[in-house]
């Protein structure tokens, strides 16, 4: 029993202090980097590449040299009888017939065999083709790197607006808590009217309960960003900026001067794996037709009586040798490997039209997304403007209201539009993160052309 608690301590000891070790504090450029090495789908596109790396080099070995062996033994429990004419045998009757066994009960026989491939087209194209399918891993692997990246902004920003607007809302409750106390004194003392202080407590439960709603939303997008992070849901993660920092440190106009370069898109590079994938589809049905030519070599061993005593006077020993040559010609298949060859031909020209297709699009999202950005940084002005106008406006009111000269209605409206220019602001920041992710995927910075 104590050995059992102490595995059990040493076990909690263990991932305890793996919890410890991942940070819990975090930028959104620190959050990026940790997700790209610690996000499930990151973590499964470097296998997706480890993997491919297997299969060149499980391509190369089919053409180099291999060797097989095999070993067999036998004990014929009841050995077959066959029958011989009589009169094949000294002082045997003819028509007649005698029987007799042919072979010891027993044998052993061991054989190796080296097989060398000569010459295959399909080998020689499988050859060609492992460096466009470690392309097509690598840009695969930047394309879900690109994902966790957008995936991370997104999630980043949103607990950063949860947080921004529980404060926003505490601040605007003690606000309005303020003028609903002031209001209630005064219809206390009779110089105000009861619906002032109705108005106050519809406004004061509504915030309340839009309080109590982004208090759970920020519980939930903080654990939407420990998964896609890769981390525990209620690992306790703190983020060190602040969302007016975050907006200031993504709005980058040098980003909407920056020359599109088809290459360096990863959807356009996808598309250029599937073209050269398809052309060496073509190619292989192409070499079905070139004959084949391979070389082997064995050596056998067979052993006549109990392997146990093989080297007995009882045992007999037999060695074989064979060195031959396999040359397939194709001559004639009823025109089926010229279909294929036509419909892989066919699959290419798709790949083609797709790729031209590509290049159209991709020019147009740039152009969508670059334009969606500017109007975001544009629309993100105008709201911080608005915002302090309505601040303005409401400050006024409440003063108004205080000395009498403005109805609970007003300060009602003015309070409404507040709060509909601060969700309107809030949005605005949120905004400009995810247009400018979405550019930057376009115009994917991080990633390489492809070669």
């Amino acid at each position: 029993m104590r050995h059992h608690l102490l595995f059990l301590l040493a076990f909690l000891t263990y991932f305890t202090a793996l919890a410890q070790d991942a940070p819990t504090q975090f930028t959104l450029e620190e959050a990026i980097q940790y997700a790209l090495v610690n996000n499930y789908s990151a973590i499964n596109a470097s296998r997706d590449m480890d993997d491919a790396e297997k299969q060149k080099w499980e391509t190369i070995a089919t053409g180099l040299p291999q060797i097989d062996g095999s070993v067999s033994y036998q004990d014929q429990i009841k050995q077959p009888i066959s029958l011989i004419p009589g009169d094949f045998l000294p002082g045997g009757e003819p028509g007649t017939f005698v029987p007799i066994i042919f072979g010891p009960p027993r044998s052993t026989t061991a054989t190796a065999t080296l097989r060398q491939q000569i010459f295959d087209g399909s080998y020689i194209v499988g050859l060609q083709a492992t460096k466009a399918f470690l392309s097509y891993s690598k840009n695969n692997k930047e394309k879900t790197d690109q994902e966790v990246r957008k995936s991370v902004v997104e999630s980043f920003g949103n607990v950063l607006l949860a947080q921004e607007s529980t404060a926003i809302l505490n601040r605007n409750i003690a606000a309005v808590e303020k003028n609903l106390y002031e209001t209630e004194k005064l219809y206390e003392n009779g110089l105000g009217e009861e619906e002032n202080v109705e108005q106050l407590q519809i406004t004061l439960a509504t915030l309340k309960n839009a309080l109590n709603s982004n208090e759970r939303l920020e519980t939930i997008t903080l654990q939407m960003l420990n998964v896609v992070m890769g981390l525990p849901l209620d690992h306790p993660t703190k983020l060190t900026q602040s969302l007016d920092e975050l907006v200031y440190q993504e709005t980058q106009p040098d980003l909407i001067n920056q020359e599109f370069n088809l290459e360096n898109n990863t959807d356009y590079k996808l598309v250029l794996n599937l073209n050269e994938q398809r052309y060496f589809e073509w190619k292989l049905a192409r070499s079905r037709a070139l004959p084949t030519l391979n070389a082997f070599i064995n050596y056998g061993y067979t052993g006549f009586g109990d392997p146990i005593t093989v080297v007995g006077t009882d045992a007999q020993d037999f060695t074989s040798s064979i060195l031959g040559f396999d040359l397939n010609i194709p001559i004639f298949s009823s025109l089926k490997r010229s279909a294929s060859t036509q419909r892989a031909k066919i699959a290419l020209e798709q790949a083609k039209t797709q790729l031209e297709e590509t290049e159209q699009m991709l020019k147009l999202q740039h152009d969508r997304a670059k334009s969606d950005y500017i109007l975001s940084i544009e629309s993100y002005k105008t709201s911080k403007e608005n915002l302090s106008l309505a601040e303005r406006i409401e400050k006024k009111n409440e003063i108004k209201y205080s000395e009498g000269i403005a109805s609970s209605f007003d300060l009602r409206q003015a309070q409404s539009q507040l709060y509909t220019a601060q969700g309107e602001y809030l949005n605005a920041m949120i905004d400009v993160i995810n247009k400018k992710t979405a550019l930057e995927n376009i115009l994917n910075p991080y990633g390489t052309p492809e070669q």
